[in-house]
């Protein structure tokens, strides 16, 4: 009977903030599915002492590290008041190592949302979905004081774009900083940014076209209906924007990268520019396929006028047949030899080596789109 490898780690934690001292904190990490509050270290030592733990049977790979008092409101943080990234190291063999505790998130404002960033609509209606979504909207700084128009994104899973005090993740709130990336930018445009449904199955339904045996009634192709007949209409009519497809532009990922792909296949005289990160294509492979040959046969002028930029971490895995791990970047590829050999246009494709499915990665992959489209509208 084999036994599967396993090493001991060490953790020293240093405490450097005078704040809540003698309060209960927690190791929260991919050692424990991400618990905020299932690894007590003990209470937090005064400034400048420290306190530590063994992790026992820690498998081989990265190991991913955060301290909590309990919650993800109650993150360790910058003194800055920024969430860092996970502390994380290779495992290989057995480990030292330490940890600083400088501040704590919840000391500082819990919204971290620019000023140009506002609730258009806390139940905007979707009819053809027969459901009211929040929708948020970023306005360029200068939007108030001059008579321009703007470029505009749609955006998916809106709540995660902007700001930690909305955001949710698996591993504690990570915004993708659309709002302090367009703050800085050169170009500027307006963000219409669409939140998703509040748990995973509401969510797959909403992103999804086709049928699957977990979601049998999708609500992906009302979605996209609605974004076009209902959404842009009103954002056109009540904001100065620039309406015609080479200024509209939307941007998802996974699942929203998906729906992303598909709006750029069923309404490419609307969006002139997808951004797709992280694709779920796996979960949809046959009617993405149907759909992308479909779409070239009837539109294939607009599609090779159309830019698509797509984005895959290297690190992406899924489970497939068998509960194997499947590379999403393999799938992706795929994806891509299939549709620019028939679209005879060779699509943007950004990849991270070290990139894994997650609002981290995407942060840093809508900034390098967005230089990507800043120099091709120019």
């Amino acid at each position: 009977m084999s036994h599967e490898t396993s090493y001991q780690v060490t953790l020293t934690i240093i405490n450097n903030s005078s704040s809540f001292i003698g309060e209960m904190c927690y190791l929260a990490g991919n050692f424990n599915n991400w618990s905020a509050d299932s690894y007590p270290l003990g209470s937090i030592p005064q400034q400048d002492e420290s306190l530590s733990t063994v992790l026992s049977d820690v498998r081989p790979g990265d190991l991913e590290l955060k301290i909590t008092r309990g919650s993800w409101e109650t993150l360790q943080s910058t003194t800055e008041g920024k969430l860092p990234p996970p502390f994380t190291v290779n495992v290989n063999h057995d480990l030292e190592i330490s940890l600083e505790i400088d501040a704590w998130r919840d000391e500082f404002p819990a919204s971290t949302a620019t000023p140009q960033v506002q609730l258009l609509d806390a139940e905007f209606l979707f009819p053809n979905m027969g459901r009211t979504k929040k929708v948020y909207l970023y306005l360029p700084a200068d939007y108030a004081n001059s008579n321009k128009r703007y470029p505009v994104f749609y955006m998916h899973d809106g709540q995660h774009l902007f700001d930690e005090a909305t955001s949710v993740g698996r591993a504690g709130p990570v915004e993708w900083m659309v709002d302090e990336t367009l703050d800085g930018a050169e170009k500027q445009v307006i963000v219409v940014a669409i939140d998703h449904a509040e748990t995973f199955e509401e969510r797959q339904q909403e992103f999804l076209i086709h049928p699957i045996p977990e979601t049998p009634k999708p609500l992906g192709e009302a979605y996209l209906q609605d974004i076009v007949s209902v959404l842009k209409p009103y954002i056109d009519k009540q904001y100065r924007t620039l309406a015609d497809r080479a200024n509209t532009v939307m941007i998802g990922s996974s699942l929203g990268g998906l729906v992303s792909l598909y709006a750029g296949l069923t309404y490419p005289d609307i969006f002139g520019t997808l951004a797709i990160f992280s694709p779920s294509i796996w979960i949809d492979r046959d009617g993405v396929y149907a759909e992308a040959e479909h779409a070239l046969a009837n539109e294939q002028a607009v599609l090779e006028d159309t830019d698509f930029y797509f984005y895959v971490g290297g690190r992406e895995k899924r489970l497939g047949k068998d509960h194997h791990h499947e590379n999403m970047g393999k799938d992706l590829r795929e994806f891509l030899d299939f549709f620019e050999e028939k679209r005879q246009v060779t699509a943007a494709f950004d990849m991270d080596s070290h990139g894994k499915h997650g609002a981290l990665y995407w942060q840093q992959a809508f900034k390098r789109f967005y230089t990507y489209w800043e120099s091709k509208s120019n």
